[in-house]
């Protein structure tokens, strides 16, 4: 118990603030180094060749006076500054259990999930889900993705000691079923509808479990309700962000490449979608060629399984809908939209895109400093993670985490996380692309260049790094607008 708290505690030695909107000179400042100013000696407040007057030292005497006085008098919370900071270290599950409907864990029953791989949010809400049937949790099983054909286990990908430690007081977590369950026949759960609340589990699986001992629920994905009581949502981000910690091969390497990418100067990620699966997943094309237009469309045919966006939507509807990801040369001219210089140096994380250097050569063109995990490792660093897709991605989600900026072209889980774990660590910079919105200008050959860069600069003008305050938190991904899992804390008692 006592190490659990020690893990949290570690995450606190941070200062965390609110980053107001980036301009399009602020995004270039943030990605060119700055240069070294020679500073020289002027008068200042308390220094110059001659005192004060005595006025001057006595309206400071009165100034500070009257501060003290409000802080003793009056409620002065609103004249100073606020930043959020994480608070998950008090969960009041245990007297919540008629309100919450979470069980007294009693242990005997088992819960086995099956996860399809690199999809977080499921491991979040298998625990959230043990917690609420208040049964013991079976280390969640990774699905073979049919694409990439990855078959790691959840121990090469996360840290399996940290994350039963860091859960130790919320579920018990096992490695394998007990001796006294292995031939025990699950009750097996394939038909979760979306957005179920606690109370729907507990009706629905509580009497199965209770029969069988052990129940197996497959295919989570956006499965549990993304309104609970706030004492659940903590958990969703403690799961996220603190319990998944990545196994010590990939953080030691993952945080080489981050130092690689800082020793020169600020750096921007770019998580780009444009491998071969997500354009057959999003119903898009990559709009190459004819050719790779032709080998997403056959390979949809084969495998219509693997289609997840809306079936009746054709894929100019899909892309006027903001439901494509950017390809590599509408990201560029969304950078330059937005000032990023020539010098900036990007970090793209992503697997092999569909076309290879080609695809990317809009990039590489426009941004000469262009590195991914392959340029950045030396000889042989890579080679314990290779054809293991799980692995690759985790490195890039730990240099994305660590950069100055991080943007991705399309959505999915990965970028969702990121852009949470960001928001958590006190709203580190993230610029969303408008998708909606930007289409129709890039589509339009006659806009003037100058005019395209200012819609643009508009139309992101409260992206980059802005906190985002809700009156109404209801509907929101908390692992990706992590704001119920952080608290008010006056800037003056930080912990940095």
């Amino acid at each position: 118990m006592a190490k659990s708290k020690t893990c949290n505690a570690r995450n606190w030695k941070q200062s965390y603030i609110s980053v107001t909107a980036l301009s399009s000179s602020s995004l270039q400042s943030l990605l060119v180094p700055p240069k070294k100013k020679i500073i020289k000696p002027r008068n200042g407040f308390f220094l110059g060749h001659h005192c004060r007057p005595p006025s001057v030292w006595l309206l400071a005497l009165f100034c500070f006076a009257l501060v003290g006085l409000l802080r003793l008098g009056w409620n002065v919370n609103t004249l100073i500054s606020f930043s959020p900071y994480p608070c998950l270290q008090t969960l009041s599950i245990p007297h919540l259990t008629g309100e919450l409907g979470v069980l007294n864990s009693t242990q005997r029953h088992h819960a086995v999930f099956g996860v399809q791989r690199r999809q977080r949010n499921q491991i979040v809400d298998a625990v959230v889900i043990a917690r609420i049937l208040g049964a013991a949790l079976v280390v969640p099983i990774l699905q073979v993705n049919l694409i990439w054909g990855d078959e790691s286990e959840f121990s090469d990908i996360f840290d399996l000691c940290h994350f039963k430690r860091v859960l130790a007081d919320d579920v018990r977590i096992l490695s394998s079923l007990p001796s006294t369950h292995i031939k025990t026949r699950p009750v097996e759960e394939k038909l979760t509808p979306l957005d179920v609340s606690p109370q729907w589990i507990r009706a629905r699986y509580l009497k199965k479990i209770k029969k069988g001992g052990v129940l197996l629920l497959r295919g989570l994905d956006s499965r549990l309700s993304k309104d609970l009581h706030p004492d659940l949502q903590k958990l969703r981000c403690k799961v996220a962000v603190e319990a998944l910690k990545f196994a010590p091969p990939i953080l030691e390497l993952g945080n080489k490449l981050a130092r690689r990418m800082q020793s020169n100067g600020p750096y921007l990620a770019l998580h780009l979608r444009i491998e071969k699966d997500v354009w057959v997943r999003t119903g898009c094309l990559p709009r190459l060629s004819k050719e790779y237009d032709e080998i997403i469309h056959n390979e949809r045919r084969r495998h219509p399984e693997l289609l997840t966006a809306r079936s009746n939507m054709t894929y100019h509807e899909r892309k006027l809908a903001g439901l494509c990801p950017l390809n590599a040369f509408e990201v560029t001219r969304l950078l330059k939209a937005l000032g990023a210089p020539t010098s900036t140096r990007i970090y793209w994380a992503g697997g092999e895109p569909l076309g290879g250097k080609e695809a990317l050569s809009p990039l590489t063109r426009e941004f000469p400093h262009f590195y991914n995990k392959e340029d950045l490792a030396l000889p042989g660093e890579l080679e314990p993670f290779a054809h293991k897709a799980s692995s690759m991605a985790a490195i890039d989600y730990i240099v994305s985490a660590e950069s100055d900026i991080f943007m991705p072209s399309h959505g999915g889980n990965m970028g969702h996380a990121i852009q949470g774990h960001r928001a958590y660590a006190g709203h580190k910079k993230c610029i969303t692309p408008n998708k909606r919105h930007l289409l129709p200008y890039f589509l339009n050959s006659s806009l003037p260049e100058a005019e395209f860069n200012r819609i643009i600069r508009e139309l992101h003008r409260e992206s980059p790094g802005q906190p985002e305050l809700r009156a109404s938190k209801g509907g929101r991904d908390v692992t990706k607008y992590p704001v119920q899992c952080t608290c008010k804390r006056k800037a003056s008692h930080m912990i940095t």
